[in-house]
């Protein structure tokens, strides 16, 4: 780190401390060379994700818009939308993607409302997969239920 007094290139850290907001660590450094102190912030850099629509459009991902449509999927039914949106956010920032495909997004919400409700799931999979009549429902409701019939079965089959 460059000193502000002498621009000095090295200094040592003699304290490091997180920022009350736990976002940031304060340091107080002491320059080589003249010795002089002074403070730096150290704060994690989030990387911009662009999203790939399916029409080859991009756009910078919107934490809001994911909400949103998982507001919708998931009114009056008991799942927290915005935990999973925190996770799914999560997911991309620690993958180190710079771009990912809107279908990619789509499938993580998917994934993420099958494991914690079926009514939520097969809401948002009516819009995310564009379903177009009453037989496109029925597959989808039948699968649950042959999945959710073979995950009964093998827990008892467990207890037994």
């Amino acid at each position: 780190m460059k000193c502000p007094s002498c621009g000095y290139a090295d200094s040592r850290v003699v304290d490091s401390r997180p920022v009350a907001d736990g976002t940031s660590i304060r340091r107080r450094r002491e320059c080589l060379a003249c010795q002089k102190r002074f403070t730096t912030f150290e704060v994690i850099e989030a990387v911009q994700i662009v999203v790939i629509k399916k029409d080859g459009s991009k756009e910078l991902f919107d934490r809001n818009k994911l909400l949103a449509g998982l507001l919708k999927a998931c009114q009056k039914r008991p799942v927290n939308a915005e935990e999973i949106v925190s996770e799914i956010e999560t997911e991309l920032q620690n993958s180190l993607k710079i771009e990912v495909t809107s279908r990619e997004i789509g499938e993580m919400v998917m994934s993420k409302l099958k494991e914690r409700d079926e009514v939520a799931y097969v809401r948002f999979a009516s819009v995310y997969r564009e379903f177009r009549d009453v037989d496109t429902f029925l597959r989808e409701l039948n699968e649950l239920k042959k999945k959710a019939e073979s995950e009964s079965n093998a827990s008892r089959k467990q207890k037994k």
